[in-house]
């Protein structure tokens, strides 16, 4: 690797993977490129135009990389970005490369020839219940086209979020949508939809993109311009606030406290954000495989990108509870990153000036979250730990079995809290058996009241990650013995539990869709489960629309069913992504065992 921060930037393979730019680097100077040095010693490659097209840390590691194209009316804009993760892994984005349709039928009403886009503009705001302004925002004249038979059809533009395999879209996966941006003038902070489908890491390198697009677009301006965060609905969280107050500045024109402004969905867009003077910045020390983020001379966090934990270690200054039992502190020019009681040595990367002021020892919980696996946490690939996230097609394609599990669980919940048996039973269940539920094992688990649940892990990344969530849900209301009462597992877990404790009151079960075409397969899983389970238990079973030609009249009573793909779940999720499709009668079983 060169010791030359701009020729390790443009000639380092992988660092560029655009055509266009890797031939601008190939004549960089020749054409009237140039190089911009932030503060931090961060570098900035600009085109001729003014616009940049590579960013990286002082030693030329790449932050993101983008790439611009020229309409036929010699209009600039972006064509696609890619952004690098803390742990190396990439993500795309497309500018309005998810465009969903809906067609109206003017036809049936009287002087429909008159209707003009503002018309239509103004019947969506009342639709949807939000201002017209907001719908102006994201709906343009030429998104509205009206037939002469009075057919309109309305375009939807998003920008699209892909996962980029092996850092290039040549493999890109559809990951989740904005709303779409003016990247060549950036005017609002977006609302992410799938935000759980992101990557570890997105939410703060798209904003160290936009943040830079935007400070590029703000010079010879006396008066920064400030945004303000929108959407259709727009959806406020406190990640959403905290990940925002990192690059930007709220203030509020409401109660005058920003962040209860923006909690409420109706005031949301009153917070103006401007700039902050410290935005965080990375650094990556590829040598040691570690990543830092830095913010006003403070490191706030680092990523060690061979992690099987899939997890970053954190400045414990200011919180009450370390995520994970994962800290960090600087001790002269060393880096001590700590996990419970194993302690990590990282030389600071060379330029790297933070300060060495102590960071207060925070306390560690009583439990690790690891011992929720016997007799051991799965072995990862740290790719497979960083990438536990679910991901959904953007056409018509098949969602796969993961990805499902989602829509039951969370109806599920749901149903739980408004009908009163299926919240009884849950309730009043003691011993939960999940089995083939790695995706939502957390959403099975009520927090209520301590009982046993036992799992049946299939898919290890998965369960890893909601073994952290439940962590994590635990500490926020101190109840580790909660903890301690979940085990997950292979198949010995289970009959162990049943050999020490007895059956489960209540069984969620995902048969795998390897079994679908097995009749066999299937009824000797549920005798399996049936088995487990006592007299006047409940079962949730998600299957195909046949298992009740499988069931054992002597173990089992039906006691009703409902189609995935009808459930309300499914159909929020068919807002964002019209044409998702589930597998053909994938089906929620209730069952009873008599």
């Amino acid at each position: 690797m060169s010791s030359d921060p701009i020729a390790c930037a443009l000639f380092t393979p992988g660092h560029l993977r655009f055509p266009s730019t890797r031939a601008l680097a190939e004549s960089f100077h020749k054409v009237g490129g140039y190089v911009g040095t932030l503060p931090t010693g961060h570098l900035v490659f600009y085109r001729p135009d003014g616009r940049r097209f590579l960013a990286t840390d002082p030693t030329g590691q790449p932050l993101h990389e983008c790439e611009w194209e020229v309409s036929e009316l010699g209009v600039v804009s972006l064509k696609r970005a890619r952004v690098k993760l803390d742990w190396g892994g990439w993500v795309g984005i497309v500018p309005a490369g998810l465009v969903n349709e809906t067609r109206v039928n003017l036809a049936t009403r009287s002087n429909w020839q008159r209707t003009t886009p503002e018309d239509l503009r103004s019947l969506a705001a009342k639709a949807l219940r939000v201002p017209i302004e907001e719908v102006r925002w994201f709906y343009r004249d030429e998104d509205f086209f009206i037939e002469p038979t009075g057919l309109a059809t309305i375009r939807q533009r998003k920008d699209a979020f892909y996962l980029l395999d092996d850092g290039g879209f040549e493999t890109a996966r559809f990951m989740s949508c904005m709303g779409a941006m003016h990247w060549d003038e950036i005017d609002f902070l977006p609302v992410v939809e799938l935000f759980k489908s992101l990557l570890p890491g997105t939410g703060s390198a798209v904003l160290e993109l936009i943040r830079g697009l935007y400070d590029d677009q703000q010079q010879g301006h006396s008066v920064p311009r400030a945004l303000r965060y929108r959407g259709i609905p727009p959806y406020p969280s406190e990640a959403a606030f905290r990940l925002f107050s990192a690059f930007f500045t709220p203030q509020s024109l409401g109660t005058g406290d920003p962040f209860v402004d923006f909690m409420n969905p109706s005031k949301s867009q009153v917070v103006a954000w401007l700039p902050a003077d410290h935005p965080p910045v990375r650094y990556f020390d590829e040598r040691q495989g570690v990543c830092i983020t830095v913010k006003d001379g403070v490191a706030q966090k680092a990523t060690l990108a061979m992690d099987t934990g899939g997890l970053a270690y954190v400045n414990p200054l200011g919180r009450r509870v370390l995520p994970l039992d994962r800290s960090m502190r600087i001790e002269g020019q060393q880096m001590i990153l700590k996990d419970r009681e194993q302690e990590t040595v990282i030389s600071l990367p060379v330029g790297l000036h933070v300060r060495t002021a102590p960071s207060p020892e925070g306390p560690m919980s009583p439990v690790d979250w690891r011992t929720v696996f016997v007799p051991e946490p799965p072995a990862l690939h740290p790719r497979e730990a960083f990438g536990a996230v679910l991901l959904y097609p953007e056409g018509h394609e098949e969602i796969s079995e993961l990805a499902a599990q989602p829509f039951v669980a969370d109806y599920l919940d749901d149903l739980g809290e408004q009908d009163r048996e299926i919240g009884r039973l849950r309730s009043l269940a003691e011993r939960v058996l999940i089995v083939n539920g790695d995706a939502v094992i957390s959403t099975c688990v009520l927090f209520d009241r301590p009982r046993e649940y036992t799992v049946r892990v299939h898919y290890g990344a998965y369960a890893q990650r909601q073994a952290q969530q439940l962590w994590t849900q635990c500490a926020e209301i101190n109840r580790w013995d909660w903890l301690q009462r979940i085990r997950m597992g292979a198949e010995d877990v289970v009959q162990e539990s049943m050999a020490r404790h007895g059956l489960y009151d209540l069984l969620y079960l995902w048969l795998s869709y390897d079994t679908f075409g097995s009749l066999t397969a299937m009824r000797t899983t549920l005798a399996n489960a049936g088995q487990a389970l006592r007299r006047g238990g409940d079962a949730f079973v998600v299957g195909p629309v046949g298992v009740p030609a499988v069931l054992a009249s002597e173990l089992w009573q039906l006691c009703w069913s409902d189609s995935v793909a009808a459930l309300p779940t499914f159909a929020m999720h068919k807002t964002i992504l019209p044409k998702a499709r589930v597998k053909t009668g994938l089906t929620l079983f209730h069952l009873r065992r008599v």
